[in-house]
């Protein structure tokens, strides 16, 4: 067919995209990355530095008729992408797959591997030599690495703080009930409703005993710290000819094409999409994209659409041998899954075999 598509963003959805098209169209994937990083297994390569090699993945493996350009997106429009090297990369399709950043380990703050690598190791060896833990923030991110924490270290005194009072919103009763169990079970403390007067005096990751207040005026004593919270979308680099809302998400339709803009595309968590942002709704995102691309470039209608759920879906892994889930049933109803699935689909591996296949590993 000869049509290009420029990808901007090599992350879940991105790479997605890439492979699935890479036999059909002239395919450029746009990154600042020298390798695909896993995150949602990051937190395991914390606790586990032998293993944490696992979580990257060389962009040269995912296709194999496509070109894969180390460099940043600084502006877009509905012919190409332009680069911060001065270059710019024309196509008759463009995907908005520019992701988000969130607090590290969860999510990595260089471009290289082996620096983001070494940073984990290092806060690896900081956080084994630590006795007390304190993680803000008791959502998804927070609870899984008190997770990690306290079945890789039983002795380990970890606590979770977060102002909101309400643990898990959105998800089933017995769920968290559940979750509360598992907690209690794992020694992991937690304290909602109790925001701090003010954050930790060390960096996060860094050991070092500080004391902070909670505006109950309790104190709590540690020796390391981690921030669960403030994820930020990457749309910075779109000017007008994107539109956004509010929050700076780009405004799609149900085929996820830009709004006004019929050969423009966005996915994951840059969209308006009113769903939790999550790696799995990312590559669901991929599929329809990379579906209505293809039958566009053939010069059908495209159809493939994108219907978000009206309930909170996911997975959270409390070490490899825990942790509680929730997907809907065929009726669209929020149900529990079993422990035992949560730790087949996620725990066990962290899905480390669905991206091996992915990167042709």
């Amino acid at each position: 067919m000869h049509k290009k598509v420029a990808i901007v963003g090599g992350g879940y959805g991105g790479a997605k995209v890439a492979k699935i098209l890479d036999a059909d169209l002239d395919v450029v994937l746009i990154d600042p990355k020298d390798a695909f990083v896993h995150s949602a297994a990051a937190l395991r390569a914390l606790v586990r530095p032998d293993w944490a090699e696992n979580i990257f993945f060389p962009y040269g493996t995912l296709m194999k008729n496509g070109t894969v350009v180390r460099d940043r997106a600084v502006g877009v429009d509905p012919r190409g992408v332009r680069l911060a090297s001065g270059d710019r990369v024309d196509a008759d399709y463009v995907v908005l797959a520019s992701g988000s950043s969130y607090a590290f380990p969860a999510k990595m703050d260089t471009d290289v591997a082996s620096a983001a690598l070494d940073a984990l190791r290092n806060a690896h060896k900081e956080l084994a030599g630590s006795d007390r833990v304190l993680i803000l923030g008791a959502g998804p991110v927070g609870l899984e690495l008190a997770g990690e924490i306290a079945t890789t270290w039983p002795d380990k005194r970890v606590t979770i703080v977060d102002p909101a009072a309400e643990l898990l919103p959105g998800f089933l009763p017995e769920l968290v009930a559940d979750l509360r169990g598992q907690l209690d079970e794992l020694g992991i403390e937690l304290r909602l409703g109790v925001g701090l007067t003010a954050g930790p005096a060390p960096a996060p990751g860094v050991a070092g005993e500080f004391t902070v207040t909670d505006r109950a005026g309790d104190r709590l004593t540690a020796d390391i710290w981690f921030r669960a919270h403030g994820s930020r979308i990457h749309t910075d680099f779109l000017d007008g000819a994107v539109p956004r809302n509010e929050q700076g998400q780009v405004r799609v339709t149900e085929r996820l094409t830009v709004e006004g803009h019929d050969t423009v595309y966005a996915l994951g968590d840059i969209t308006d999409v009113p769903e939790t942002k999550m790696a799995g709704w990312a590559l669901r995102h991929a599929e329809v994209v990379a579906a209505n691309i293809l039958a566009h470039a053939k010069g059908e209608e495209p159809a493939a659409a994108h219907t978000p759920l009206p309930i909170k879906v996911g997975l959270v892994p409390l070490g490899p041998t825990g942790g509680v889930g929730q997907f809907p049933n065929d009726e669209g109803a929020a149900f529990q899954v079993p422990k035992e699935t949560v730790i087949q689909m996620k725990g066990a591996e962290m899905m480390l075999g669905h991206f091996q296949e992915l990167f042709n590993i």
